[in-house]
């Protein structure tokens, strides 16, 4: 079931409309660099509602609008030098994906319109200094970061109500080194309220994941949090496999991994996050100034939940947990 389909894509056409008011290109073709710290073929699921969006607002690649494309492929430290040359290809504006792809467009240039979106904590990643006000030539829309963390942790224990030692799985330093930070510290809050002991592991490349779960398995880890990261959402099938391997419940951060056969996810509706960051690109290509748009937050957030995961794990969730999902996959 999906409760909240009319609800989102009424909300998409109501941001569109207002929009409009702004001047219309006039006969010219646009030049819209495209950033992002991960691959081309990454699923991420703001990308395709964003260039639908674009479509929906007059904006035809190939037509008045070129994309000149640079993927990282995860890799940040490629970033810096793929926003390099964007800003020597005189581009008209850049969108970007990710924490690492709004910093490093930022540092290359000072006056080429910027729109970011999923970045975590802004403010505490240096994207900008005031949501409100943005100021310079950067604004964009956030998924938030440790605010959510709390929240999952509460889902994961009810799910497993018997759960006395959990893990949280990151990448160190991202979305960005601060809001990890805030993420292990609210995790860890969260944890002690509930009498649950709590492990940090990390994991730098999909390689590592084999022992990083063995190793929860010797722990005895009875319920799993992971953190948002772009390798992670590439290596979503994977983590799936071991977490049924180990019959470990999850809860992810993107309702792709529920679909590969994960526990649960929860967080913002990313496909909406992408029609709406369209907006300013849209807004900003037509004459808008970043430093007049604030930035944007999600107001809407979504759990989903597996029951064939959970059968296969053995788990009852309780009738209250699913009564607040937004999708169950039986």
């Amino acid at each position: 079931m999906d409760r909240r389909r009319f609800l989102r894509t009424s909300l998409a056409g109501a941001l569109a409309a207002p929009y409009t008011c702004e001047a219309q290109p006039q006969g010219r073709s646009y030049r819209l660099g495209f950033l992002s710290l991960l691959s081309a073929s990454n699923p991420f699921p703001p990308r395709r509602p964003f260039l639908q969006a674009l479509r929906d607002l007059g904006w035809m690649e190939g037509g008045n609008l070129r994309i000149e494309w640079r993927f990282a492929n995860g890799i940040a430290a490629r970033l810096p030098g793929l926003a390099d040359q964007l800003v020597r290809l005189g581009v008209d504006a850049i969108f970007t994906e990710t924490t690492p792809a709004a910093l490093a467009a930022k540092q290359a240039t000072t006056k080429i319109p910027i729109v970011f979106n999923a970045v975590a904590d802004p403010i505490g990643s240096h994207v900008v200094s005031d949501l409100a006000h943005p100021g310079g030539n950067i604004t964009g829309w956030s998924f938030l970061g440790a605010e959510l963390t709390r929240k999952r942790f509460e889902f994961l224990k009810e799910a497993v109500p018997t759960l006395t030692r959990a893990a949280l799985l990151l990448q160190p330093g991202v979305p960005s080194t601060a809001t990890v930070n805030d993420i292990v510290a609210d995790a860890h809050m969260a944890a002690q309220s509930a009498g649950v002991s709590l492990r940090r592991f990390d994991a730098q490349s999909a390689q590592e994941f084999e022992g990083l779960f063995a190793a929860m398995a010797r722990e005895k880890v009875g319920g799993l949090i992971v953190v948002p990261s772009g390798m992670f959402l590439d290596e979503r099938e994977h983590l799936g496999r071991l977490a049924a391997r180990h019959r470990l419940p999850a809860i992810f951060f993107f309702r792709e991994f529920v679909e590969a056969g994960g526990l649960m996810s929860y967080g913002p509706s990313f496909p909406d996050l992408g029609r709406r960051a369209a907006t300013y690109v849209d807004r900003v290509l037509r004459g808008a100034r970043p430093a007049d748009l604030p930035v944007q937050q999600p107001t809407e957030f979504y759990l989903v939940i597996n029951l064939k995961t959970a059968k296969a794990f053995g788990l009852a969730i309780p009738s209250s947990l699913l009564a607040r999902a937004d999708q169950v996959i039986e």
